[in-house]
């Protein structure tokens, strides 16, 4: 079954039909809600930087997002010392797009960084993210290293598993923050996609949140709100994750997911390692906190 039909099948399950009936090509633009569903757009491609400009038209543009004078985050996943080849962290020129196209719609400054698992450094490092943006060669797109005096205890008033923890201020006080996860499997969650990269602006032990990391990430997602969420679909880890380091694992999909609506970019994105929506815990407790929309017939789905 391929990932066109598999949404199809999915489609007919929720409306009450059973997965063997028949299965149908989706067309482009054929993925159709009312007037009030969400936008996602998706795009492939071999050359990322005109990906992230293509994924992004359907969408408005960054223009849409960032405003003149804003102070924008891009948060990708840079947790692992692992090559760009490997899909264990955002691709680096995927990155380095979506920096360059804030700094182009007039963004103030530009901050990149996450709170890696391995040694930051190396992360930092061998993802190639540090190169990418210091390649752009622009004042207001800095990559930085986390700095713990930044995060800052916060209340999180609509939380069922999580009512308090400390967040990175400056993920809070930005204008526009940019969610850029990269899509690959999770050894507890099943997947890691855009939901769950916000453990990459939390402090503490995140550990200890394994226990009900669904309803805890969905908590967490209340007050990290991102204006806007670019999943990296450019290669997947289908296995191993969230570290990997077998390229045996990864598969090159050259695909990037946008939307304004982070649950629906999660609901979407699932289907790409051929499981619904509703296996990812943290997209379905999202859901059912209004943050978001997970069914994809209520989705509008457009190819750029």
């Amino acid at each position: 079954m391929n990932r066109r039909q598999f949404i199809r099948d999915v489609l007919l399950w929720s409306a009450g039909a059973t997965l063997a009936i028949p299965r149908f090509t989706i067309l482009p633009g054929s993925l159709r809600a009312d007037s009030t569903a969400p936008l996602l757009s998706v795009a492939k491609g071999e050359e990322y930087t005109a990906l992230v400009t293509r994924v992004l038209q359907p969408l408005g543009g960054m223009a849409g997002f960032v405003r003149p004078g804003d102070r924008v985050v891009v948060k990708p996943n840079i947790g692992w010392d692992r090559t760009p080849d490997q899909a264990a962290n955002t691709h680096p020129l995927v990155v380095a797009a979506v920096v360059k196209q804030a700094l182009e719609a007039g963004a103030k400054k530009v901050q990149v960084f996450d709170r890696t698992c391995n040694e930051q450094r190396r992360c930092y490092a061998n993802s190639g993210i540090e190169r990418a943006v210091r390649d752009l060669k622009d004042s207001r797109a800095v990559i930085e290293h986390i700095d713990q005096r930044k995060f800052v205890p916060v209340d999180i008033a609509k939380g069922k598993a999580l009512t308090r923890w400390e967040i990175y201020k400056d993920a809070l006080d930005c204008d526009c923050y940019i969610n850029v996860p990269v899509a690959k499997h999770h050894g507890l969650s099943r997947l890691t996609l855009g939901i769950k990269n916000s453990m990459g602006v939390i402090g503490g032990n995140r550990g200890s949140l394994h226990h009900e990391l669904g309803q805890s990430l969905a908590d967490l997602a209340t007050v990290i709100q991102p204006k806007l969420t670019i999943i990296d679909a450019t290669r997947i880890l289908l296995n191993n994750g969230p570290q990997g380091g077998d390229l045996k694992d990864v598969r090159r999909l050259d695909t990037l997911i946008a939307s304004a609506d982070p649950v629906a970019a999660d609901a979407y994105a699932t289907t790409l390692f051929d499981l619904a929506p509703e296996a990812i815990e943290s997209t379905v407790a999202a859901h059912k906190m209004g943050l978001g929309e997970m069914a994809l017939d209520r989705i509008r789905v457009m190819e750029a």
